[in-house]
């Protein structure tokens, strides 16, 4: 009874953690990396082809981008999640693949040029889609046996759309334990989305921390602190540029601007036009009007029952082709722009801010957490002047953040949901933070409230039958952060995975029928014959 620490170990993206009970490899989550990497993550510690299962606590790419990659590398068991973390992954992975594609083309013209060697995108769409199909779906509170001796359940913890805790009972001969995986706590009172849910008991709780060192403040006037900017930006004849999150904060949006829009809070401007410039940000809205019920909360419900649609309204306009959102560009009246990647490191957004960051009366208007080393993070901090698409911009317009606006708890609301548990839990993990914030609030929980807290880093081992360390993990700074994320660069090595699967499916097929086991070892042999070179 064993858990790994891999991702997000001191840093806020790419979740990952490696669960080895009754026989079975488990992961939970399997995340991107995004922005800047601080430090070396161990590689899962058994081949892909032996991992059991994955738990998904949530749609976003930095606990779910790396799945591909795993079905790629030989992975062929079930991806847990909720239903709507279900729907939201088929279309996330699925645009995430058309990203790898697109920027491995994108270097391959470049390298040509320049006579770099070939990009490789780390995984395909045929991984991609391999990937959608071994998803299960399940509903909140609904208790399942996952192996005898695990048993499962999603709670809803408030992030996102289907976001979820995810609890673990798991017995070993006589040691029963109960896990905690946090996933990303949501903040209270966020529009759409209910509250999280506080569960009351645990053996281990492993926790993130992004907002641990802070607190975000009074719940500011989202719509009036909106209204402000979008109006003192119109007066100027300039556009609202949002870099937003397709999946979540986009709907967010919506529902503030169709509030803006009814109580017709814009004066002069009234009948300015909203883009939503991101097929996946109208799937997900798709998605969040399917699954409104039994997700919602209780005020988007209300309107939903008196037949107002909480997430549109006059004026809104998607553009789903490269075609429609180049047009966007083109039209002089004052706009919303919203679009994606939330923090501008690819996709569409970067496009528009090639065509606004000059304009002295245009307004960038972030409205979530920007990761150290991101573009996004570079403009917030003040940078004069960026770099896109080969191009130095200089950066002249207005650079404000939507105060509070974040889909994740702050330190008070972090804190509620750890005291929650009426018992305080064994050892308490702190991960998915930077550096420090993890260290300050590991500290705060441990010295101020008594919790026997510690944050690990990654390739820390824990055996949680006899609650103590069996690795501390490494601090390994990254040097230079790698351009690939682990996907094979050649077709030989692809070969050289395809035969440790092999190899897996051997161990896997101990035991068998003799019968059986001869007609496998006849086909290998034949196999062999055929390519022995």
């Amino acid at each position: 009874m064993k858990l790994t620490f891999l991702g997000a170990t001191h840093e806020v993206t790419g979740s990952c953690y490696f669960l080895e009970a009754c026989g079975k490899n488990i992961l939970i989550d399997c995340g991107m990396e995004q922005g800047r990497d601080t430090f070396e993550n161990q590689e899962i510690p058994v081949q892909a082809a032996n991992i059991d299962a994955v738990l998904l606590t949530h749609a976003h790419m930095d606990h779910a981008g790396k799945l591909p990659l795993l079905v790629s590398q030989g992975f062929r068991g079930d991806i847990h999640a909720t239903s709507a973390t279900t729907a939201l992954c088929n279309i996330m992975l699925r645009d995430s693949a058309h990203i790898q594609i697109a920027e491995a083309e994108w270097k391959n013209r470049k390298g040509k040029r320049s006579g770099n060697g070939r990009a490789v995108p780390i995984y395909t769409m045929e991984d991609t889609l391999a990937t959608i199909r071994r998803f299960v779906s399940h509903g909140y509170s609904e208790i399942f046996q996952l192996y005898e001796g695990i048993e499962v359940r999603f709670t809803d913890v408030g992030h996102l759309l289907g976001s979820a805790s995810v609890e673990l009972w798991i017995t070993e001969g006589e040691i029963s334990k109960k896990l905690v995986f946090s996933g990303d706590i949501g903040n209270r009172n966020q529009p759409l989305i209910k509250d999280p849910s506080y569960i009351k008991e645990a053996d281990y709780v492993i926790m993130e921390s992004t907002y641990g060192d802070r607190e975000h403040g009074k719940s500011p006037d989202y719509i009036k602190e909106l209204t402000q900017i979008l109006q003192s930006t119109f007066d100027k004849g300039g556009n609202v540029v949002i870099p937003s999150f397709a999946v979540g904060r986009t709907q967010v949006l919506l529902y503030y601007l169709r509030k803006i829009k009814d109580d017709r809070l814009i004066k002069g401007h009234g009948n300015f036009k909203v883009y939503v410039d991101s097929p996946l940000a109208v799937e997900a809205t798709q998605i969040f009007r399917d699954y409104m019920l039994g997700y919602f909360d209780e005020d988007a419900m209300e309107l939903v029952e008196k037949g107002i649609n909480p997430l549109s309204f006059p004026g809104l306009k998607t553009s789903i082709t490269s075609d429609e959102s180049k047009a966007i560009n083109f039209d002089e009246d004052p706009k919303v722009i919203i679009s994606a990647s939330g923090m501008c490191d690819a996709g569409r957004i970067r496009h528009h801010l090639k065509h606004n960051l000059w304009r002295e009366n245009s307004t960038i208007l972030f409205v979530g957490h920007q990761s150290v080393g991101s573009l996004g993070r570079i403009i917030q901090d003040g940078a004069s002047e960026v770099k896109l698409f080969g191009e130095s911009i200089q950066v002249k317009a207005s650079v404000r953040q939507l105060s509070g606006v974040s889909g994740h708890a702050d330190r008070s609301g972090l804190i509620k949901w750890l005291t929650s548990f009426q018992k305080k839990p064994d050892r308490v993990f702190v991960t998915h933070g930077d550096d420090q914030v993890c260290q300050l609030f590991t500290e705060y929980i441990s010295k101020e409230l008594g919790y026997k807290a510690v944050a690990p880093y990654s390739g820390a081992s824990y055996d949680l039958a006899l609650n103590t360390f069996i690795h501390e993990g490494n601090r390994i700074p990254v040097a230079v952060k790698a351009a690939s994320t682990g996907k094979t660069d050649s077709v030989f090595e692809r070969l050289v995975l395809a035969g440790k699967r092999l190899a897996a499916v051997i161990q896997h097929n101990k035991g068998g029928a003799n019968k059986d086991l001869a007609k496998f070892t006849s086909q290998i042999n034949s196999l062999c014959d055929k390519w022995d070179r």
